[in-house]
């Protein structure tokens, strides 16, 4: 699956549209991003689970082509 990120493995903006949701890191590096109204990004260092870690950024995008791309813009700024 081709990413959309120079920095991370993020699938294109279809598969979040479609509803799902898509985890993954980059050395210590983590996130989350959850799909619903809007798009949310979470991110955190470690390697546990987004349930267990202490978030450390937490933003919501448009759920849109214009949104995801602001959001993946965001997530390559904080690594």
């Amino acid at each position: 699956m081709p990413s959309v990120s120079e920095k991370f493995e993020i699938p294109k903006f279809y598969y979040f549209d479609s509803g799902n949701h898509y985890s993954g890191s980059k050395g210590d590096f983590s996130y989350k991003i959850i799909t619903g109204e809007t798009l949310r990004a979470l991110t955190w260092h470690g390697r546990l689970c987004s349930m267990k870690a202490e978030i450390e950024h937490e933003q919501e995008f448009e759920r849109s082509e214009q949104g995801f791309a602001e959001m993946i813009k965001w997530l390559e700024s904080l690594c």
